[in-house]
């Protein structure tokens, strides 16, 4: 492996142009002053707020809006962008192998992100949309906007059913999303308003468990407003087309009463892992994610770094949910270890997750959440969350991104 210390510049490779991945190659774009041969490569030519996806799904914000190309942000004088699809890692030839060929490394930086988690469940591939990439989200968009127009010609009430499987952060946000737009929807499909049906499903007593009881009931109670049907403490046995069998928890010892839920239109948001690639690799890892020590480093092969959905801590300081936050954090964190590193200084700080908050929306202009320890919610929850992704297109290109791309009180793509 070559160092600092040899004539040629060190080859730092970074997969995937996530949170984690982008923030690490920009990072390293603004502060490096060590010579360095960097490649950022991800298999689209740009990147999207995973966080924002519902509101793609449901058409409240344009793909074109959502779209960050890589060319636009990153200096091609310092970091060199390749659109690829990597499908194997070699750790033991210091190289990754994509689509286009294969890229060697002295360093690599490993931010290949999430996939959904279908938990074995019998057919959630099959039947489910899943909110897993700006693609994805549009494809779920298509088909609600295709069964709701041609419901006057079809006449399938199931084709106005939608059911959301998971009541994490990634199905409540896309459920209050679509319920606060059924009005509309309704209005321009000439559909009565009182057909279409709106059910989420979780295993938890409540719904949104990471936070406590009173701002869930909160959220609760905003969401069956807008005409939710919330099933909770119930765990779904099988998915079918255009039906969900889910069992209701009982005592110990007993069967909980099956229900059967109809709808043409399923979103699986119940959980993640980490990605294939990493699953299949000779690396050490759980559900494609790598355990990585306080400097997010990969142990067995010390010249790889993990960060965001891709790393899995070790140390109990830093296990945290995965999210955009997390990743940021991590992407950061890297850069200011990398550039002390290439410079010949020494750099020890261990990693340390500082958790600012966390908003869930209900809608554009409603949300609950936990902001500096403090519980929010109403609009001001909405103006934090809509802070918080401005703050995150801030740090990509300034207060001309805020403003083409940005997330505003009254201003929507719809």
């Amino acid at each position: 492996m070559q160092s600092q210390h040899t004539s040629t510049p060190p080859k730092i490779l970074i997969i995937g142009g996530g949170y984690g991945g982008l923030k690490a190659a920009l990072g390293l774009q603004r502060k490096l002053k060590a010579p360095a041969d960097i490649t950022l490569i991800s298999k689209h030519d740009y990147h999207y707020q995973t966080t924002l996806l519902h509101k793609v799904a449901i058409g409240t914000l344009s793909s074109r809006k959502a779209r960050i190309f890589y060319r636009k942000i990153l200096d091609p004088k310092k970091i060199r962008f390749v659109k690829d699809k990597i499908i194997q890692l070699c750790p033991q030839d210091n190289k990754v192998i994509g689509n286009g060929g294969s890229y060697e490394y002295d360093y690599l930086i490993i931010a290949l992100g999430f996939r959904p988690d279908s938990f074995g469940i019998k057919g959630v591939d099959k039947h489910t949309y899943k909110l897993s990439s700006l693609n994805a989200a549009l494809k779920l968009m298509k088909n609600i906007e295709n069964k709701f127009k041609e419901y006057t010609h079809t006449k399938n009430i199931n084709d106005l059913s939608v059911i959301v499987c998971g009541s994490g952060f990634t199905g409540i946000e896309f459920t209050a999303e679509l319920a606060t737009q059924l009005d509309e929807l309704c209005l321009i499909c000439g559909i009565d308003r009182s057909l279409p049906k709106i059910t989420c499903i979780g295993r938890s007593p409540h719904i949104l468990p990471v936070f406590n009881q009173k701002l869930a009931h909160i959220a609760e109670s905003k969401l069956q407003k807008l005409g939710v049907q919330l099933v909770s403490n119930a765990t779904i046995e099988e998915i079918k087309e255009g039906k969900v069998i889910a069992r209701y928890k009982a005592a110990q010892g007993e069967s909980g009463e099956q229900v059967e839920i109809l709808g043409n239109t399923i979103l699986w948001s119940a959980g993640v892992k980490g990605n294939g690639v990493i699953e299949e690799s000779i690396l050490p890892n759980k559900k494609g994610r790598i355990p990585v020590n306080a400097q997010l480093q990969c142990e067995e092969y010390p010249n790889i770094y993990v960060v965001g959905d891709s790393a899995q801590a070790k140390n109990k300081d830093v296990i945290h949910a995965p999210t955009a936050q997390l990743s940021a954090q991590m992407g950061d964190y890297i850069a200011e270890l990398f550039c002390a590193k290439l410079a010949g200084k020494p750099f020890t700080r261990p990693f340390v997750f500082n958790h600012r908050g966390t908003v869930c929306s209900i809608g554009h202009t409603d949300g609950v959440g936990v902001v500096f320890k403090r519980g929010v919610k109403g609009e001001f929850a909405a103006f934090m969350k809509n802070t918080i992704e401005n703050k995150w297109l801030f740090s990509l290109g300034g207060f001309e991104m805020v403003f083409k791309k940005g997330q505003f009180r009254y201003r929507t793509s719809n």
